[in-house]
């Protein structure tokens, strides 16, 4: 996956409570593994005025102009800026996927779903929690401020207003590590690969009748 280092983006605000993983990408889109391609239909139920189906040209399909996203000046963020208990609802993985592949890098949130959180760090997006007074604030900030950026360092855990003001946030070891250097769990797992090798053929000549 691609590292997260640092992030200077334009932020998006999506100002609902609990949207579920459903919502951010419904279930008959679910069928694909290929990680790729979910953006046209991310928030698919929000974003059109008609019902969406896998492989349906998304170009031509009739937009709800009100929905953030479909708003001129939303066009090209990579920070999301949501409500509480962002990502509830089933663990699918398709759901970091969409976000991942309509652009977003970063969502900010005072609180996630724990498995969605966990799925997103793994497909190299960063959910910060900032308190849900900061979140407000923030809220205010990009209705009012056309083109409305946050700069995100991960290796400091801060974010950073355009007024300067700067917010630091909480991230487990382990995922930040894994984020700032780009690793999934395949490609930790490939970091024992001559390991792995070593014991597979002691395997084989040990017990050959396995093989």
């Amino acid at each position: 996956m691609e590292a997260f280092t640092k992030l200077n983006g334009l932020v998006a605000p999506l100002d609902r409570s609990n949207v579920d993983t459903d919502a951010i990408i419904p279930k008959q889109f679910l069928k694909s593994i290929k990680r790729s391609g979910f953006g046209p239909n991310l928030f698919d139920e929000w974003r059109y005025l008609d019902y969406g189906e896998p492989g349906k040209d998304c170009s031509g399909r009739p937009l709800n102009k009100d929905f953030v996203l479909n708003q001129p000046r939303y066009q090209g963020a990579q920070i999301l800026l949501a409500r509480e208990n962002f990502g509830c609802g089933s663990s699918r993985e398709h759901a970091p996927w969409a976000l991942l592949d309509f652009g977003f890098r970063a969502v900010v949130a005072p609180s996630f779903a724990d498995i969605f959180a966990n799925n997103c760090s793994k497909n190299g997006i960063l959910p910060v929690v900032l308190d849900v007074k900061v979140v407000d604030q923030l809220f205010g900030e990009v209705t009012a401020t056309p083109g409305y950026r946050l700069a995100v360092d991960l290796a400091k855990q801060q974010v950073t207003t355009p007024g300067g003001e700067t917010f630091v946030f909480e991230i487990d070891t382990f995922r930040k590590q894994c984020l700032l250097q780009g690793l999934d769990e395949i490609s930790l797992t490939l970091q024992h690969a001559d390991m792995i090798r070593d014991f597979e053929e002691r395997r084989r000549t040990q017990e050959p009748w396995l093989f």
